[in-house]
């Protein structure tokens, strides 16, 4: 499934093109509109389970029991995070960092933390290594945790403080779910993890990612509970130019300040011993163990590269000369060098996919790993390949961790045989992305398919365990930059794993706990997001039909430590504040004129009481789109407009005082999709997890594909007949070269409406039509295969009528 790196960055990419909206468009206030404004909405109230107690809030990944109870615990400014019991400076840090995410989670300043005895309205961190839960066992001791709401009062109790941790992170959550972000449904959670390891790794050998990068990865990693971030340190590209290893890339990334090591760091980017202790500083404030893996023998271009000497064949090689005993020696002093950086119990040695002896090949596999657990004090782990690399595994050292990563070179089921007692599935055809290839997954994960149908015992084929089966310690995702020559950057790499990675930690915390369709467990974490914290890595993920993410933004003032760009940038945790003034507004520029069909705002604290939302086509010219009077609280609003084409939309304060306004975000969405809800047909589906109401249901990570022929299509009912404006073709890899859009009346008799010829690249196609067309049914008709492989589309949108005004409200120039 090839793909252009480039083709599917559009739908991510922000907006930066710059309004003609500057400060002089703050003139008075228009006149009140003819028609009366729409009364303010009820705030939402925490769900009610059928007894009439409190159901189980929102937490991603779920909570494994919650007993409801009835009321609210409340956040103001006079709560404190208090510890109490025996000081623990670990404790006494997350309660200083609490203090400061309520803040960013809720926008309320509350008491400075202490450590000592509570008082009514506190919340409190606690250990008691006395805490224990008959299911949950010896994970519950592990990271397990009570969470106990009441009017009065909050506590956060657990037998060790990763589990306190994790306690924080769903309260957080708790609150980013409540319309105000500042009540906690009374009630009491216990939750512990299904599995011990629950994982990703990260290839940052052939791709540098920046050291503020890897630190909001741990941040990332312990708001989803997490735990073991496996960072590939060294490997070079897959093939050799011309057969020449001396042009091919690779990369060491771990730099020592010692001569004797001088050049054996990558130049274009690499991590000194300051910026490890930062990572394991990170990491240990997040609940994440921060896991090396020095791969070998294979994989080791640069340590040939450094010397020469120990090549397989010589120095133009990729492979070890395992033969040579110079090469054992020289690979235990690499490790012996960066090792004591290590503070995680556990070493990754690779050994994959080696071509040598296999002799040669276990001496080294045997020898490294007890010079990791006897010399070096370290659990060794490694990948597994003895089904393709001996007939003898009896002979191999079995005190190992074993990365199940591909069925044929060592599946689950071989190394339990063999006698291997700690496996973790990371396979390849699940749960490996490549980014931007033509195999594996390259556009990220199927999101939908591991929601569904997959939990870390499952592998595939015949492979799968029994769940929970006791040596399966867990799972991890993976991510191989394998297209060293490719464009793309970090913040890309992170746009295809931000869409599945709260559904990998739903599956590998509490498995099917959700209890939730698939949508709704999406629409959940985009309203959870990352997390706070973060330096470097944002959202990417909007919201079906919205078109402001990532827009820019003017607004006529701007609040110490706020910005306009905050209520667009797609997270729940950055905001926007005016100054204190009259008729205080924030306008978004969507770049282009659009079709405008709803807008939500998401009120702070310092919420309006009575706005407008306007919008026009330049900038100057605004029209009132609606009103709001007599709001009460912060929370949502939300409004649906009349079919109204803008390329501004603002919101403006129509308060007779001064007032200080606060968003956490002003979203604008596209008019209704007419083909979300109706029925998809296809002329065939490659899997059953591919169907083609796929493609129709709004969410951008679930995907139709068809079988692998050229003349296929996809077609979607709209239910009556209705005026079609513009269709969105949203290409996989396996995207269409030449195809059709065509309308039907019945279903039966089709009529083509626009061609498409020579398309190169997967991601959107948009397509314009020069004219409303009525139709009831619509279809992509395949003439032409980019690839190998069939059709496949993530989304097929139809939109109506862009320009049907119903004439202006209220129309004010502004010079």
């Amino acid at each position: 499934m090839s793909k252009a790196p480039s083709a599917r960055f559009s739908r991510r990419a922000l907006v930066t093109a710059v309004g003609v909206v500057t400060a002089a468009t703050a003139l008075p206030l228009p006149a009140l509109s003819a028609y009366a404004a729409e009364p303010a909405p009820p705030l939402r109230e925490p769900a009610r389970a059928a007894d009439g107690t409190n159901a189980r809030p929102v937490v991603v990944p779920a909570l494994q029991e919650w007993t409801g109870a009835t009321g609210t615990y409340r956040i103001d400014a006079s709560v404190r995070v208090v510890v109490e019991g025996t000081a623990d400076r670990a404790l006494l840090a997350l309660s200083r960092t609490l203090t400061q995410e309520i803040e960013e989670v809720t926008g309320v300043r509350i008491a400075a933390p202490r450590q000592g005895g509570a008082r009514r309205g506190d919340i409190v961190l606690r250990l008691d290594a006395r805490a224990a839960h008959p299911r949950g066992g010896e994970r519950y001791a592990r990271e397990g945790y009570e969470l106990r709401a009441g009017a009065d009062r909050l506590s956060i109790v657990a037998p060790d403080r990763r589990g306190v941790y994790y306690g924080t992170r769903s309260l957080l959550q708790i609150l980013l779910q409540d319309d105000r972000r500042t009540r906690v449904p009374a009630g009491t959670a216990r939750d512990w993890p299904n599995y011990r390891l629950r994982g990703f790794m990260l290839d940052v050998a052939r791709r540098y990612f920046t050291p503020g990068f890897l630190r909001d990865y741990l941040r990332i990693m312990g708001w989803f509970k997490l735990n073991d971030l496996q960072l590939h340190l060294n490997d070079n590209e897959i093939q050799a130019p011309g057969g020449d290893w001396s042009r091919a890339y690779d990369a060491f990334r771990l730099r020592s300040d010692k001569s004797r090591w001088a050049g054996l760091a990558a130049e274009d980017g690499s991590y000194g011993r300051a910026d490890w202790d930062s990572f394991e500083d990170t990491a240990a404030a997040h609940a994440v163990q921060l896991t090396p893996e020095i791969d070998a023998p294979a994989h080791s271009r640069s340590f040939v590269r450094f010397r020469p000497d120990i090549g397989l064949g010589g120095a133009n090689s990729d492979h070890l000369d395992l033969g040579n005993p110079d090469t054992l020696t020289f690979m235990k002093q690499v490790f012996d060098e960066f090792t004591p950086w290590f503070r995680s119990p556990e070493v990754h040695f690779g050994a994959d996919e080696y071509t040598g002896p296999e002799a040669h090949y276990r001496a080294y596999f045997n020898g490294m790993a007890a010079h990791l657990r006897d010399a070096l004090h370290k659990h060794p782990r490694a990948w597994g390949s003895l089904s393709r690399l001996t007939g003898e595994p009896a002979a191999y050292d079995k005190d190992v961790t074993v990365h199940s990563w591909n069925n044929g070179w060592y599946g689950p089921r071989a190394a339990k045989g063999d006698g291997y007692t700690d496996l973790v599935n990371t396979n390849d055809g699940l749960l490996y992305v490549v980014p931007f290839a033509t195999y594996y997954h390259p556009l990220g994960l199927d999101g939908r398919h591991l929601y569904d149908s997959w939990e870390p015992h499952v592998f595939p084929g015949e492979e799968s365990l029994a769940p929970f089966d006791p040596v399966l310690r867990g799972a991890m995702s993976a991510v191989w930059n394998d297209l060293v020559h490719a464009t793309y950057t970090e913040q890309d790499v992170h746009g295809l794993i931000e869409k599945t990675f709260g559904v990998l930690a739903q599956k590998m915390w509490s498995g099917a706990a959700a209890d939730v369709p698939y949508a709704a467990f999406t629409a959940s974490m985009r309203r959870g997001a990352l997390g706070p914290g973060l330096k470097v890595v944002g959202p990417t993920l909007a919201e079906p039909d919205q078109i402001s993410f990532g827009a820019s933004a003017l607004a006529s003032s701007s609040g110490s430590g706020t910005r306009p760009g905050a209520a667009t940038d797609g997270s729940p945790l950055t905001r926007w504040s005016s100054r204190q003034e009259r008729a205080p507004w924030l306008t978004v520029d969507l770049g282009r004129t659009r079709a405008v069909g709803r807008v939500r705002l998401d009120w702070g604290q310092e919420h309006g009481r009575d706005y407008d939302i306007e919008v026009s086509g330049d900038g100057r010219t605004w029209r009132t789109a609606a009103e709001r009077r007599g709001r009460t609280g912060p929370g949502r609003d939300e409004f649906t407009l009349a079919a109204a084409d803008a390329r501004y939309v603002r919101v403006r304060g129509r308060e007779a005082r001064p007032v200080r306004y606060t968003l956490w975000s002003l979203q604008v969405f596209d008019v209704p999709d007419l083909a979300r809800g109706g029925t998809a047909t296809a002329s065939s589906v490659e899997a059953a997890h591919l169907a083609a109401a796929l493609a129709t249901d709004g969410d951008p990570g679930t995907r139709w594909a068809s079988r692998y022929t050229d003349d296929e299509w996809l077609a979607v009912d709209l239910g009556k007949t209705r005026p079609v404006r513009r269709i969105l073709l949203d290409w996989e890899a396996a995207a269409g070269r030449d195809y059709d859009l065509q309308v039907s009346a019945d279903g039966t008799t089709w009529r083509t409406v626009a061609e498409r010829r020579g398309r190169t690249t997967a991601g959107e196609d948009v397509v314009e039509l020069t004219a409303p067309q009525d139709a009831r049914h619509v279809r992509m008709l395949g003439r032409g295969r980019q690839s190998e492989y069939g059709y496949s589309l993530w989304r097929f949108e139809v939109r109506g009528q862009e320009s049907a005004d119903t004439g202006p409200r209220n129309s004010n120039r502004h010079p």
